[in-house]
């Protein structure tokens, strides 16, 4: 059984694959959708990327999951309603935020447009593939507590690379293209795909539990 986690990055989207829970590659693409086509074969594709919106108002995944990360809960950002999205700028999408939230965005929320878009894109043509993750939230689960070392630091990355070596993601020192990808990132990948992994044979969990519908009948939620 092969899943993949996906992490967007400067240079466009790295995942990491998985076979049985172990280490089967690794990808370094422009777009999703290629590198989706890329991995045909995989069960589930777990994203870092807010995947569904509403119409107004805030998701409950961003609430429920920033509750459990601890020194970590600044990673996540809230994820504002659909048509603040279709805004040109971020001045304006500011302002549509603070009418239909009462309150604004922040410019880090707003640098996810591009991705956003397309990653939401590729959910609506690979429908029942995509899951949205968060690697802290992820990685909370695979440590049993919000880890104490942020991921760009030598001791947050130290820490990830040996909680997912310990849970049977070894990640080689040479990936090839996608060690091009900051070290970050390519954690971030990693643990997305042990949560997809785990989305896979049924031991995930979803933030909230259960997941959150929307009126055009969407579910929403953040899965570890």
């Amino acid at each position: 059984m092969r899943v993949v986690g996906v992490d967007a990055c400067k240079r466009g989207w790295v995942a990491v694959v998985l076979a049985d829970g172990r280490f089967a590659g690794a990808h370094l693409m422009a777009t999703l959708a290629e590198l989706l086509d890329s991995v045909q074969d995989v069960r589930v594709a777990g994203v870092d990327m807010p995947l569904g919106l509403v119409d107004h108002g805030w998701r409950d995944a961003d609430a429920a999951a920033v509750a459990v990360l601890g020194p970590r809960r600044s990673s996540l950002f809230r994820v504002p309603p659909r048509p603040v999205w279709d805004e040109p700028d971020f001045a304006a999408a500011n302002t549509r935020c603070r009418e239909l939230t009462g309150v604004g965005m922040s410019r880090q929320a707003w640098g996810l447009g591009v991705k956003l878009r397309e990653a939401n894109d590729c959910r609506g043509r690979h429908s029942g593939l995509l899951y949205e993750v968060h690697p802290e939230v992820s990685f909370r689960h695979l440590s049993g507590s919000p880890l104490p070392y942020a991921k760009t630091t030598w001791n947050g990355q130290a820490l990830r690379r040996t909680l997912l070596r310990d849970h049977g993601v070894v990640l080689p020192d040479d990936l090839g293209v996608a060690g091009r990808a900051a070290p970050d990132d390519v954690l971030d990948a990693a643990v997305a795909a042990w949560s997809a992994h785990r989305i896979a044979i049924g031991t995930a969990v979803s933030y909230p539990d259960p997941p959150q519908a929307t009126d055009d009948g969407d579910r929403i939620a953040i899965w570890a």
